[in-house]
């Protein structure tokens, strides 16, 4: 790729003189003399070899091909612009990226509202957002290739805080042969129909939580495939009862009137990499999800989003 011939002070040269609505008036803006104006704006044109502007009477005015680059040249230096800014805040200790690993049973709602509220905070820094099952998120921790983690197990050796509970339901479709016994489940009863169950996307020691030795067992890899599978007559599963909001609505799953154990409500707690300082970003999204996981689910984040 060839170097580029227009620097970025040309660029925001030729901005000014458009923008002031002359080289006098674009001169005084940059505190420059207007022959030096004329003369960046001139060689411009020179190393592009294409005309940007022309006299119209008294005023230059751009030509065809000058509106065009000059539209594409306020990005290229707003970006330039953001780089630098960026850098300084580097420099201060600003990260350049923030790395979140979570449960994928906890609330989408509640991780989209955070980094809503985080996005005009954050000065350039990105979000690198995974989501992994049951122990996947500790190896992630363990790895080292997250700054933060939402898990709802107890992870050792490090010092977690406290967030909120979420709820599983035992459900199956309406039709499914647990709802037609017309009286109570029973542990005994679900030990003969198909469990729907989530792989532990962990490597380390994956587990089985969750899965109550059914003769029957689907495996499956993510918590939307379990709810279609569920909601299509395929077997029963626990699942949060946030993901399911539409499902119950419409009529395609409906709770087990289980004896016990119908609902489960597995705590959230929020890590930290212990072997890294947290930055001042690191610092303000902690505090935007502790924020947030108490906060009610209102409409739109009430139901689960497109795809989830």
């Amino acid at each position: 790729m060839k170097a580029p011939r227009v620097t970025l002070d040309q660029w925001r040269t030729l901005q000014a003189v458009v923008d002031h609505g002359g080289f006098a008036q674009a001169a005084e803006a940059l505190h420059r003399s207007q022959s030096s104006v004329s003369y960046t704006v001139a060689r411009m044109q020179e190393q592009l070899g294409a005309p940007l502007l022309r006299i119209d009477g008294r005023k230059a005015v751009l030509t065809e091909a000058g509106e065009v680059l000059l539209r594409r040249s306020r990005q290229l230096v707003k970006q330039a612009s953001q780089l630098e800014e960026l850098a300084h805040h580097m420099e201060q200790g600003w990260e350049a990226e923030v790395r979140l690993v979570v449960d994928a049973a906890y609330p989408t709602a509640n991780i989209v509202r955070t980094l809503s509220a985080f996005m005009p905070q954050s000065r350039g820094c990105r979000v690198r957002l995974r989501e992994e099952v049951l122990s996947g998120v500790e190896d992630v921790l363990h790895e080292g290739s997250a700054d933060l983690a939402i898990s709802a197990l107890n992870i050792t050796g490090y010092l977690p805080i406290e967030l909120g509970e979420v709820d599983f339901i035992a459900v199956a479709h309406p039709e499914h042969p647990l709802h037609r016994l017309q009286r109570e489940v029973t542990f005994q009863d679900l030990e003969g129909q198909m469990q729907v169950v989530i792989r532990d996307s962990g490597r380390v020691q994956p587990r089985d939580a969750g899965w109550l030795g059914a003769e029957q067992r689907w495996t499956v890899g993510s918590l939307p495939t379990a709810r279609t599978f569920v909601s299509s007559g395929l077997g029963f599963a626990w699942l949060p009862r946030h993901l399911i909001v539409r499902e119950l609505a419409e009529g395609l799953l409906k709770p087990l009137p289980m004896e016990q154990g119908g609902t489960r409500r597995p705590r959230f707690f929020l890590y930290s990499n212990k072997d890294r300082v947290l930055g001042p970003a690191t610092q303000i999204l902690i505090d935007l999800i502790k924020n947030f996981d108490g906060a009610p689910l209102e409409a739109p984040f009430a139901a689960p989003l497109p795809n989830a």
